[in-house]
């Protein structure tokens, strides 16, 4: 049965390449984490994360502890990494055994009392090392403090070190990135000689990956080339965007030079003019930025550019001289007219596009 509606669609053979495509990138031996956050970037947690868990994926992450609870709720087995807890939700990932990323001595002293209050014994954590992205992260001066934490106490163990590179897609930055690694090298090989014992090391990210054979250690995060991205032309010829956003024309209207289209008179036309009415707006995700021309969608296999401001549930776009009727397809991005496309054209990243996608536009899975 032909779908209509606006929808996304999600390529799950799409995903297992992109899966595929990232493992070959990297030693056999060296573990990978599958980042689902934010909804798996827009594009639905629970299925993707379930066709990850049978690619064999070995980790997952999420931003917070409640993504984790969804996961673990679908029946998702595989540890969860939990990128930014917070000490108002620990006793919910001690619950859900969740796996903590700490990224201070004061968040270090509460997930160890709240893992003493529950009887727990080496329960698994990671650090995360500030090493310039200057974001989450333990500074260097923070570690004898921490050290004395953890060998003063049987409740936690290091599982994984970790760190977050601040701009490996650009290789303009690369002295940056190297000294991002060596930092974080130098760290890990502190830490492990206190504690005693190896641990996971995980720093490169989707374009640590590709661009930074140094940083693989013994597991690597990927989020965005999981989705399709590798924020490099020439990398995403070999990835393949797995969601399509599609609508269809709700009402095709017909307006005289002068007249205007939508709030604030946004749109003046300049000649007599047609155009249609697609049940899509910021509502959904489709953010104002798109307006006033800054996109274009495919009607028919043409395209037809944004007429004045998006609205909360809809927005207009000129259809004329397009051979068109209501009901036809309308095709906002899909995987020969990827949503980096489309947010480029707006001036923001693809990233924020697919995040943005509301949960009121259904999703269908593909494969």
């Amino acid at each position: 049965m032909a779908l209509t509606g606006t929808r996304l669609e999600v390529d799950l053979t799409a995903l297992a390449h992109n899966f595929q495509y990232l493992k070959s990138k990297i030693p056999e031996d060296t573990l990978f984490m599958s980042v689902v956050k934010a909804n798996a970037y827009g594009h639905g947690v629970v299925p993707v994360a379930q066709k990850l868990q049978e690619l064999g994926t070995d980790y997952f992450a999420v931003a917070y502890v409640e993504e984790g609870v969804v996961l673990r709720d679908a029946g998702i087995t595989k540890p969860i990494l939990v990128l930014h807890a917070q000490q108002h939700t620990l006793q919910t990932c001690i619950d859900r055994c969740l796996e903590p990323v700490i990224y201070s001595v004061e968040m270090l002293e509460a997930f160890i009392a709240f893992a003493k209050a529950n009887s727990q014994k080496s329960y698994p954590i990671h650090l995360e090392f500030n090493t310039g992205m200057n974001r989450l992260g333990i500074d260097p001066n923070d570690v004898p403090k921490c050290i004395e934490l953890l060998n003063g106490t049987a409740v936690v163990k290091v599982r994984g070190l970790q760190s977050h590179l601040a701009a490996s897609e650009d290789l303009n930055e690369r002295d940056f990135t190297m000294g991002q690694i060596k930092s974080f090298e130098h760290l890990s090989n502190q830490f492990e000689e206190l504690l005693g014992y190896k641990c996971l090391r995980h720093t490169d990210n989707t374009s640590g990956i590709l661009n930074y054979n140094d940083g693989h250690y013994n597991m690597v995060r990927s989020g965005i080339g999981l989705y399709g991205y590798g924020n490099d032309l020439k990398f995403d010829a070999d990835l393949r965007p797995i969601g399509s956003l599609k609508s269809n024309i709700s009402q095709i209207r017909h307006i005289k030079k002068g007249e205007s289209v939508s709030y604030n008179r946004s749109h003046i036309a300049e000649t007599d003019m047609d155009y249609a009415v697609i049940p899509l707006g910021h509502g959904d995700g489709i953010n104002r930025i798109y307006g006033y021309g800054k996109s274009s969608v495919r009607v028919n296999g043409k395209w037809a550019p944004a007429l004045g401001i998006i609205c909360m549930d809809m927005f207009m776009i000129d259809i004329t001289g397009i051979d068109c009727k209501i009901g036809d397809e309308v095709v906002l991005f899909d995987k020969d007219h990827p949503a980096r496309d489309m947010a480029e054209k707006a001036g923001t990243i693809s990233y924020e596009l697919l995040t943005g996608i509301q949960n009121r536009v259904p999703r269908y899975y593909m494969g």
